[in-house]
């Protein structure tokens, strides 16, 4: 498992990357307002708390039983997709509290889903497996474990196609936040939201 610092940093520098590349070019034409920057705020705490998320159990099992225990709260797993609904629905929330519109907030509860997975998928590139599937299915997959075989043990277009499939997997989270961000007003050039 990677530390909470490595998920931030994937979340900032490869999740919500355009935003930054937005936030750096309004920056330096000085078009952003105050209401600009609680904006980025947001988007920036909404994506930090969902690239941390499935770790949530850590914090209170290190008080209360005095381990870094980490990965369910009771028999649920959070390194799942279904606890990511968990975090789309808070995100969704926050979002709708704030903007008052379910376009805005679906558009957070994305970006924050985005962030969530991003850290599902860097779990599963260090553990080699997680519960996805929760409920549906209770057994670890890997997205990531047919990467590690050796070439010459499979035939060259299945080792191929598995690895563009586990490469797929991080462009699908990349662009389901790049989509958020575009809808938030950031494309390559910051949008102010209305």
């Amino acid at each position: 498992m990677p530390y909470p610092a490595f998920h931030l940093a994937f979340f900032i520098f490869c999740i919500s990357l355009v935003g930054i590349f937005a936030i750096a070019g309004s920056g330096f034409k000085r078009e952003m307002s105050l209401k600009d920057v609680k904006h980025l705020g947001l988007l920036f705490f909404v994506g930090s708390v969902g690239s941390v998320f499935p770790d949530v159990p850590a914090v209170w099992n290190y008080f209360l039983n005095g381990t870094l225990q980490h990965t369910r709260i009771g028999s649920v797993p959070t390194h799942s997709l279904f606890f990511g609904l968990v975090a789309f629905i808070l995100a969704f929330m926050l979002g709708y509290a704030v903007y008052r519109s379910t376009s805005k907030a679906s558009s957070i509860g994305i970006f924050a889903e985005a962030a969530f997975l991003s850290h599902l998928l860097l779990d599963d590139i260090a553990d080699g497996g997680l519960t996805y599937l929760y409920p549906v299915y209770n057994e670890p997959l890997s997205i990531f474990a047919v990467m590690n075989v050796k070439m010459s043990g499979v035939d060259f277009f299945y080792y191929n196609f598995a690895c563009f499939v586990s490469v797929f997997f991080i462009f699908c989270v990349m662009f389901m936040a790049l989509l958020a961000l575009k809808d938030l007003g950031f494309g390559f050039r910051y949008e102010p939201v209305e």
